[in-house]
């Protein structure tokens, strides 16, 4: 027989909260966390707004937070959220064998030192001149960077804070698949306990591209909302007159382990993981394909991983990124695997929210999927005003909806083509 994966602990680092309870909370009552950005001076980018993590201190995480203090926000985040979901699992405690129980992390690139850059290249630029002395510039960049600095800048390296804070000796790994990345971790973390390798995965991820370069390369693809005039309203998945995506940032760790291991224990077991699917669209690199066509087969893996029907699924947590491609290739993938089911099935995005926490994004969002499998409510898709002829399924609209269901599929698809779904169930012994 399969070992059984259920979830035992969830953490999170999100502008809309602290813990699951508090971020699922926000998401009932239509909430938004999107606002002008206060973590640089954007007043000259064609997006002058994100979904900003407030008033974040890992002193109020971490017991000592000193060997930390030179890591980028990314490490700070998943060290928070991971400590939260190793604590709600009741496996905080480093004592015994801990090589059993291992971590998977999707996550970006790391610390970056803009200010050193941007001062070295400019100071090597002469006057009335529109290029530097690469010479002079490289000398200077050598002096202002510093080398364990720079180390944190690899998106690998969260992880493995993350098995040295907490003792975690098991299997190690991490992922960088954009927006699909932490959904990708926690499915193949599901993999792993499933063929005996660990009992206990920490799995999710962390990720802020809120600087002056990740804003730069979103806007220079045109990916983001410009609604400088109304931040608030700006992330409108599924709605006609969508423009783009708001950026945000965070961390979710999920806390997943082998169902004789979780019992053995006493675990409070809060859901159980029964599908995954991984594709790639093979399209391009920035667009998915307008058929949805990677996403159809990442929905069918998972349902077929599961054991599962269509008409099973009771809800679905939508990638709903609020671009035009990207909506209407999901809709038009959820109507390929749904068939006349998928007028039915609530859809909803988080994102409208919480904005798109990029490669924090799908775990999350699966933690979100959890709370509304558990509470019997989902959450709506806000902003929701104008309906678009080409999406056309239940969005949710604005107000959160009494749903009871015993299994949701949730949604993450990467720039560069990756599709990940997720099939979360209501435990059954």
């Amino acid at each position: 027989m399969r070992r059984r994966v259920v979830i035992t602990g969830m953490g999170v680092i999100t502008p809309l909260g602290y813990t699951p309870a508090e971020l699922f909370a926000n998401q009932i009552e239509g909430r938004t966390a999107v606002g002008p950005i206060t973590h640089f001076d954007a007043h000259a980018f064609p997006t002058t707004f994100a979904s900003e993590v407030k008033n974040f201190d890992l002193a109020q995480f971490l017991p000592d937070p000193t060997p930390y203090i030179r890591c980028g926000v990314n490490t700070h985040f998943a060290l928070a959220a991971g400590r939260l979901a190793l604590a709600d699992a009741g496996l905080l405690d480093p004592k015994g064998d801990r090589s059993r129980m291992g971590v998977y992390l999707g996550s970006g690139e790391g610390k970056e030192d803009f200010d050193a850059l941007i001062t070295s290249n400019a100071t090597a630029t002469p006057v009335g001149e529109r290029s530097a002395n690469i010479r002079q510039a490289t000398k200077l960049l050598y002096e202002r960077l510093s080398g364990p600095d720079e180390s944190e800048q690899e998106m690998y390296v969260p992880s493995g804070h993350l098995a040295n804070a907490f003792a975690l000796d098991g299997p190690f790994a991490s992922c960088q698949t954009a927006c699909a990345a932490s959904s990708q971790a926690i499915g193949e973390a599901v993999e792993i306990i499933r063929f005996g390798e660990a009992d206990v995965m920490l799995a999710g991820g962390s990720h802020s591209m809120i600087s002056p370069l990740g804003v730069t390369g979103f806007n220079r693809l045109t990916a983001l909302s410009q609604r400088n005039d109304s931040p608030a309203t700006a992330s409108r998945p599924f709605d006609l007159t969508r423009d783009g995506f708001v950026i945000g940032e965070g961390a979710g760790l999920l806390v997943l382990e082998e169902l004789e291991h979780a019992k053995a224990r006493g675990a409070n077991i809060l859901a159980e993981l029964t599908g995954y699917g991984s594709t790639a669209d093979a399209y391009r690199m920035t667009d998915p394909h307008p058929q949805g066509r990677g996403a159809i087969r990442a929905m069918q893996d998972a349902l077929a991983d599961s054991g599962l029907a269509p008409t099973d699924i009771g809800y679905i947590n939508a990638h709903g990124t609020s671009t035009q491609a990207n909506d209407s290739a999901e809709t038009a993938g959820i109507k390929s695997v749904f068939g006349p089911y998928a007028y039915k099935v609530p859809v909803s995005s988080s994102k409208s929210m919480l904005g798109h926490l990029i490669a924090a994004a799908g775990v999350v969002e699966l933690a979100i999927t959890v709370m509304a499998l558990r509470k019997g409510i989902v959450p709506p898709t806000i902003n929701y005003q104008t309906p678009d002829p080409e999406c056309d399924l239940d969005y949710v609209p604005n107000q959160a909806r009494e749903v009871r269901f015993k299994h949701a599929l949730s949604n993450s698809f990467g720039f560069g083509g990756q599709n990940i779904a997720l099939v979360v169930s209501a435990f059954r012994d």
